[in-house]
């Protein structure tokens, strides 16, 4: 693992300041832009009152996830720009965010994974026992999510660090140890694509099955055609998404674990890989709920309906509908 005896322990002034603002302003507007996005939906949603449905809940709770990863994201970029040398260097005050930004994204992979099982339940079972997946056994998965989320983003703070210590150090996410970081990276990654996988085509696979059951009975199967190509436009979305946002992250860490050079040798292209990482994980923060709300119309008829409900102004709006 890393160790640096060699290095030199001149840490001063190593970003440039055009370099900075090229890379941190960037992150501070995508940021931005998905604490809006979020806190949009998350809104509507409590607001027109739409979680009594499991499959709500989730939505929402997902939205939550990105909306903290978006906030720790614009605290650490924040970080960045005013004394960007502590993000190569490590400094104790970066444990806080970047365990609050590990949380986040554990939390939100952890709500992406049973998503894709509710799904799979909702459409393998029959009609008359989709409905044992209920409202309470959503609230119990969000709470285990954010309870195993907290618990392994926040070991940093409980100890496994590197911030007195070289041995083990990370060159990219100074103070985090690699090993910690591999042990987060490696597990979660399988979770994130495996099992979603292999829901979404489980899915595809029932709907299928059950279209050419009926074209054998002379049935019609526009329902299910229908129903079978929007889950695998959405599964592909999906996985692009999560492939494009995760995959260089997953990447920085095996790099993170093999690299035995110097902070210093590694400017500028490793950093600015790794600040490009990020901005990626906050542009997944953006896609979420534009792919789980499926369609810009439905948000946009919730907010029609919340400033409706807002105005006093329901008849009016009803006699407008008609």
């Amino acid at each position: 693992m890393n160790g640096f005896p060699n290095c030199s322990a001149n840490y001063t002034d190593i970003w440039s300041h055009s370099l900075v603002l090229a890379l941190g302003i960037p992150q501070l507007t995508i940021n931005v832009a998905s604490v809006l996005f979020n806190c949009t939906v998350i809104l509507t949603r409590l607001a027109t009152k739409d979680l009594h449905k499991p499959i709500s809940i989730l939505f929402c709770n997902l939205a939550v996830s990105d909306l903290f990863t978006s906030f720790s994201g614009f605290w650490i970029s924040t970080l960045f720009i005013t004394n960007p040398d502590i993000t190569i260097f490590g400094s104790e005050d970066m444990l806080a965010p970047y365990a609050l930004y590990t949380t986040s994204i554990l939390s939100t992979i952890y709500n992406l994974v049973s998503i894709g099982v509710e799904r799979y339940l909702a459409v393998a079972k029959s009609m008359r026992t989709r409905f044992r997946v209920a409202r309470n056994h959503s609230i119990a998965v969000v709470f285990t999510n954010w309870v195993l989320a907290f618990f392994l983003g926040c070991l940093p703070l409980m100890g496994w660090n590197c911030l007195h210590r070289e041995k083990s150090v990370s060159v990219l996410y100074s103070p985090f140890c690699v090993n910690y970081l591999f042990f987060i990276a490696v597990p979660n990654f399988v979770v994130a694509f495996i099992i979603p996988l292999f829901t979404y085509l489980r899915i595809i696979i029932i709907l299928r099955r059950r279209k050419l059951r009926m074209k054998a009975c002379g049935q019609a199967t526009g329902t299910y055609k229908s129903a079978e190509t929007q889950v695998a436009r959405t599964s592909i979305f999906i996985w692009l998404l999560a492939l494009i946002s995760y995959a260089p992250f997953f990447a920085g860490v095996i790099f993170d674990a093999i690299n035995h050079r110097c902070h210093v040798d590694l400017y500028p292209g490793v950093y600015i890989f790794r600040n490009c990482t990020a901005m990626l994980i906050t542009i997944n923060c953006l896609g979420n709920p534009l792919i789980y709300t499926l369609k810009l119309k439905t948000l946009g008829a919730k907010l029609k309906a919340l400033k409706c409900l807002s105005t006093n102004s329901v008849r009016a709006c009803a006699i407008e509908h008609i």
